[in-house]
């Protein structure tokens, strides 16, 4: 069986991974204990399901204690169980509680809800390394799903490379696996005619690719990371989240996640995403 962990802090968007799982023809489950995982996963094959969705998480309480052991007796039985762990920060979890005025899961009236989303992340802190992480700050809902789908939808027996621009100055993006900091380089903004324009414009192009850093640079990242995909493909990893980051993630970023992906698209599935235009990803 195909089998889905959704996970993650309350707020993070775990109700729009399972409803567009559901959507997409998987049998989902909420709010599973994890110590019954095993036997609902037995049931529903015995009832012909091949495809399941399941979200646990933090009120599930104790057990979810158990939950790499249920993960790991899933796996030696032979199904494909893949877990995603939602998570964003702090302030934007504050802001999501606050305008759909919901409470948190650990509230028992005594403490406040940063008190409550510290615990929880406290929690939940080992679940968090079970799988592929996804930071929602700056996911739209639509841009969710489509990662959501992305992950899930995965060739088993193939790595999918994810390469991401982001701005420092809106900080480090959460689930990046690497992290390549461009900030070094040339900066097509201190050209005027260019400042409006991307990485991905013919004129940003041609001043990037006259300057020998950024050539140099290109090169070195696609040698770091083609020499070491094969040790994460051995890891048995089925997607790598590879970051580059500049000062305002418009330019120099932009355009090595371009020349990146087209570089490694030939040999694997290649997805991009420059998180400081429009939170895009394809």
């Amino acid at each position: 069986m195909q089998i889905a962990l959704i996970t993650g802090l309350s707020g993070s968007g775990k109700s729009v991974a399972l409803h567009v799982l559901e959507d997409h023809g998987l049998y989902c489950v909420d709010n599973l204990p994890a110590s019954v995982l095993a036997p609902l996963i037995a049931d529903l094959r015995a009832n012909g399901q091949q495809r399941v969705a399941v979200g646990i998480d933090v009120r599930s309480g104790n057990t979810l204690e158990s939950l790499p052991a249920e993960i790991a007796k899933l796996r030696a039985e032979g199904h494909d169980v893949r877990t995603l762990y939602l998570e964003a920060n702090d302030e934007t979890l504050v802001t999501r509680f606050s305008e759909t005025r919901r409470r948190h899961p650990l509230s028992d009236g005594s403490h406040t809800l940063e008190e409550c989303i510290m615990r929880e992340r406290e929690m939940l802190e080992a679940v968090g390394e079970l799988g592929h992480r996804i930071d929602t700050s700056r996911l739209s809902a639509n841009s969710l799903r489509q990662r959501v789908l992305d992950v899930i939808g995965l060739d088993r027996s193939q790595l999918t490379l994810l390469f991401e621009s982001f701005a420092f100055k809106h900080g480090l993006p959460r689930d990046a696996d690497l992290v390549f900091d461009v900030r070094c380089l040339p900066n097509p903004h201190y050209d005027p005619r260019l400042r409006p324009l991307t990485g991905r414009d013919p004129d940003v192009i041609t001043f990037l690719e006259a300057e020998p850093e950024v050539m140099r640079m290109r090169t070195h990242i696609l040698q770091f990371v083609g020499d070491w995909l094969p040790s994460y493909v051995r890891d048995n990893r089925s997607y790598l989240t590879v970051a580059v980051g500049c000062t305002g993630g418009r330019h120099r970023s932009v355009y090595l996640v371009e020349q990146l992906a087209q570089a490694f698209r030939p040999s694997f599935r290649v997805l991009t995403r420059h998180r400081d235009l429009s939170g895009e990803t394809r």
